[in-house]
């Protein structure tokens, strides 16, 4: 110990009273509390802080306040020794003083500095003394105000440290220090150093400006404080353990110096840091002899039980102990700085978690097991108020599995157990997953299986989530819990999906919305995914079966649910599947538009941000931009294996991208993979192979595989008739194509009703158009044409007119420009890879049109070309016509280089 105006004073008091003077009731003057703290061996110099301190001393009123052990006296103490203020009495206060010690020892510690005070306090005033200062015991006026006068005529300011001035005995002692403050002017400067806010008017000082106040966020230690008072111990600590000892005791002062002096004794430091106790540690013994042993019996039973929690709120301390007070307990905890602090403003207050962990090892040492018994009790707490996770979080630690487990189901929170369900709110549900991971399997009873299971779907193990959603649905029969059959459905939904099995898919969609309107509709209102996530499950099973404007009809249902919070995955992954059906049904701007809102709601590397980039590639190859086709299908990735109806599109789209690029090859090889990893489809998925193959194989020129390809296709699909007609074109069979265009319904306009589309009837007009142009009724081959252009413009669809063949060009001669001006390449001649656009299959050249067009490039004559083949010149002209024709070209170099081209010469 020492003085600050004596430098060479002794470190320790002397044994006896060094004024010789005595406390009101005749007690001695103990020197000791005039004394300055002496400074740790191991200081942590806090420049910002000493100047913080130095520069509130210059005004009346600074007050330094934070927890036991945060450092309040010795930066008080430090400021003192290393600025040598002057004139600075030193005063610990101590509980119990009554208003006549305090006064007494106040005068002591000022006089023990020089400064003149009064002679003495009168020992006893009468009560009803006129010139008493009501309160402040035997200080009447005459004194305090000689007191002030004298403070006042000070040569020099006059600093007077009152430490844990939390004991300031009554209102009316510190009402008489304001006015020894105030009236002391302009020498006397105020420093209080306490655990919670003195009872003088801070708020007069605060609204005046005069007051400077340093509070425990300030005290606290950053990680560079804590690695200096490490290294002052001789210790040295990694980074990051650094920072695990820092969060773990947030920075608090005395805790980082017991556990400094803990892992100097444990011979390794960094294991210390990571298997710190904090109950079995110097620091228990500090918390609980300087904070809990402190406080009433009442208060210290409140603390133990509310420690079970991470945060408490006055209702939930109210429930935990069974009594009425916690409101009024917490504000006074928090205001004196007892290791609990309010969070962000709110009700909710937060222990230390140093303190809440000594707290709970001494809960468990005094009342053996009532932490499960307070926790099964918090959990319910929590589920009554809507926090889920707090809820299942204390059931866990209880041990309560089964209540966990139902909390969960009844809250409809399956889906949040799920990788890639909706993401958690700001209701405390993030980490609901590993809350229950410690789940034992087989635990007894609905809610757990479903729990179960949920957690199989999120592991991809098909096997465990079926057994263990069957076991959960055979509790479940014929039980009346709505929530726990509905999330059996919505699990059985999710899990059709994984499995890639739309009826499967359809079955659970079709349950869940038999227990949708028996659900409480509050609950409900809080779990938007779950409808979400059931009307994309009817979507998507019906674009497995091939019927996208049905799957449409379910996925623009509700769509108020697309905004809802916390349904943010779920209507992703259904605004993906409503892009995919609108591509499918050639509404490209409409599959655009979905797919880029499902981007924008769906995590970037889920299912829906792949489905949704493939469908972008779809529009893309449609709208012949096989660039950024390329782009988008790059993006995609291999998230879309599951779902059936995307596997087939994507197979369809890459095989259409590689004819866009001339490469007819790429595309059959891509489509055969596929079919092997589909299984060999049969229906929609097999049909929408085979059609796209007959493309690829017409793009090769060869009509005859392109025939062999549709063999086995759906005859119900609306694109095989085309599909065949087209390729009995290209083989020359024109009569047998005029069959099967004969035997399809009558003539409808394209996009006529939302359950056509507009893709497979543009493709039928383009394939009648051509069977009129073949047959020479180019009227006709005209007003089809006109019909399949109408609709396509405004969706920019070019692909089936780029595939549709060199006849194109001929009857687009006869057709304004303005009608298919958004077409790529001139009218002149087809869409090639000379114009930019996509590669255009063509009908195949017989062998005897290749053998003319051989002579035809060696320069030879029609006269001569028939010498050679030993047929008449009309017979030549024939040959050389069809080819021309084939070809869309006019003239004989023409047809050579396009033949050559095209790898038919």
């Amino acid at each position: 110990m020492f003085d600050p105006a004596r430098p060479d004073s002794p470190a320790e008091p002397p044994a006896e009273p060094a004024t010789g003077r005595t406390a009101p009731g005749g007690d001695p003057i103990l020197a000791a509390r005039f004394a300055v703290p002496a400074l740790p061996r191991a200081l942590v110099h806090r420049p910002a802080l000493l100047e913080r301190l130095a520069a509130g001393v210059r005004g009346p009123l600074t007050f330094v306040n934070g927890p036991a052990g945060a450092g309040k006296s010795v930066l008080a103490a430090h400021w003192l020794a290393s600025h040598r203020p002057g004139t600075a009495a030193w005063l610990t206060l101590e509980p119990g003083d009554t208003p006549d010690t305090f006064w007494a020892y106040v005068l002591a510690a000022l006089r023990r500095q020089g400064v003149p005070v009064p002679e003495r306090v009168p020992e006893r005033v009468p009560e009803r003394e006129p010139d008493r200062v009501p309160g402040t015991g035997g200080a009447d006026r005459r004194l305090l105000a000689r007191l002030a006068a004298g403070l006042a005529r000070a040569p020099r300011p006059v600093v007077l440290v009152l430490d844990q001035v939390d004991a300031v005995p009554s209102r009316e002692v510190a009402d008489g220090l304001a006015f020894v403050l105030r009236c002391g002017a302009p020498s006397l400067r105020l420093v209080l150093l306490g655990r919670s806010e003195p009872l003088l008017p801070l708020h007069r000082y605060r609204a005046a400006g005069e007051i400077t106040e340093i509070r425990n966020d300030e005290l606290r230690f950053c990680a560079a404080d804590a690695d200096t008072l490490l290294r002052d111990h001789g210790l040295a600590v990694s980074e990051a353990t650094l920072r695990l000892l820092v969060d773990r005791t947030e920075g608090w002062a005395a805790g980082l110096r017991l556990c400094a002096l803990a892992m100097q004794r444990s011979g390794d430091a960094e294991a210390f840091v990571h298997g710190f106790a904090a109950d079995r540690t110097s620091v228990a013994d500090y918390l609980l002899g300087e904070v809990l042993e402190a406080q009433p019996p009442a208060t210290q039973d409140l603390l133990l039980r509310s420690a079970v929690t991470a945060r408490i709120h006055p209702d939930l301390a109210d429930a935990l102990t069974g009594r009425q007070d916690g409101a009024w307990t917490l504000a006074r905890l928090a205001r004196a700085n007892a290791f609990l602090e309010p969070v962000d403003g709110s009700a909710w207050y937060r222990l230390h978690p140093l303190f809440a962990e000594v707290l709970r090892a001494h809960l468990r040492h005094r009342q053996p097991g009532a932490e499960p018994r307070l926790r099964r009790r918090a959990a319910r707490w929590f589920a009554g108020q809507g926090l889920l996770a707090e809820a299942v979080g204390q059931a866990a630690a209880a041990g309560a599995w089964q209540l966990g487990a139902e909390l969960v189901v009844g809250e409809l929170a399956l889906g949040r157990l799920v990788a890639g369900a909706a993401p958690d709110r700001l209701d405390g549900l993030d980490g609901l997953d590993g809350l229950l991971a410690g789940l034992p399997p087989g635990t007894a009873g609905a809610a757990p299986a479903l729990v179960e299971a949920a957690g199989r779907l999120a592991e991809h193990d098909l096997a465990g989530f079926a057994a263990a959603l069957r076991r959960a649905e055979d509790l479940l029969d014929g039980a009346a819990d709505p929530a726990a059959r509905l999330g059996a459905a919505y699990l059985a939904v999710l899990g059709g999906r994984l499995a890639g099995d739309p009826a499967a898919t359809g079955r659970a969609a079709a349950a869940a919305d038999r227990w949708l309107p028996r659900v409480a509709p509050a609950v409900l209102a809080r779990h938007p995914e779950i409808r979400a996530a059931v009307l994309a499950g009817h979507g998507a099973a019906e674009l497995g079966g091939g019927r996208p404007a049905a799957a449409r009809a379910f996925l623009t249902a509700a769509p108020g649910l697309c905004g809802a919070p916390g349904a943010e995955y779920a209507a992703g992954d259904r605004l993906a599947l409503l892009a995919l059906a609108e591509l499918l049904l050639g509404r490209l701007r409409a599959a655009r538009t979905h797919a880029q809102d499902a981007l924008a709601q769906a995590e970037p590397h889920g299912r829906p941000a792949a489905l949704a980039r493939l469908v972008l590639a779809g529009v893309a190859v449609e709208r012949s931009e096989p660039a950024t086709a390329r782009e988008h299908l790059a993006h995609a990735g291999a998230a879309l294996a599951a779902e059936p109806a995307a596997a087939v599109a994507a197979a369809v789209i890459g095989a259409r991208l590689a004819l866009a690029t001339g490469d007819p090859a790429a595309a059959l090889a891509g489509l055969r993979a596929a079919a092997a990893r589909l299984g060999a489809p049969a229906g929609w998925a097999g049909a929408e192979l085979a059609i796209a193959a007959s493309a690829a194989q017409l793009a090769g020129a060869d009509p005859d595989a392109a025939l062999a390809a549709l063999a086995e296709a759906d005859p119900a699909h609306p694109g095989t008739a085309p599909a065949l007609a087209r390729a009995l074109l290209a083989a020359g069979d024109d009569p047998a194509a005029a069959a099967v265009l004969a035997d399809l319904a009558p003539e409808a306009d394209p996009g006529d009703g939302d359950d056509i589309g507009i893709v497979g009837p543009v493709e039928l007009c383009l394939v009648r158009a051509q069977a009129a142009e073949r047959r020479g009724d180019a009227g006709s081959a005209q007003r089809l044409l006109g019909r399949a252009l109408a609709p396509a413009g405004p969706e920019e669809l070019r692909r089936p007119f780029a595939e549709a063949g060199p006849w194109l060009a001929q009857v687009l001669r006869r057709v304004p420009r303005t009608a298919y001006a958004w077409l790529p390449g001139p009218a002149a001649r087809p869409y090639g890879a000379a114009d930019g656009g996509l590669a255009v299959p063509v009908e195949a050249l017989s062998a005897r049109e290749r053998e003319v067009l051989g002579q035809a490039a060696q320069l030879l004559s029609t006269e001569e070309i028939a010498a050679e083949l030993y047929v008449s010149a009309n017979t030549v002209k024939t040959h050389l016509r069809s080819a021309f024709r084939k070809l869309g070209v006019n003239r004989r170099s023409e047809a050579v280089r396009r033949a050559r081209e095209l790898g038919q010469l």
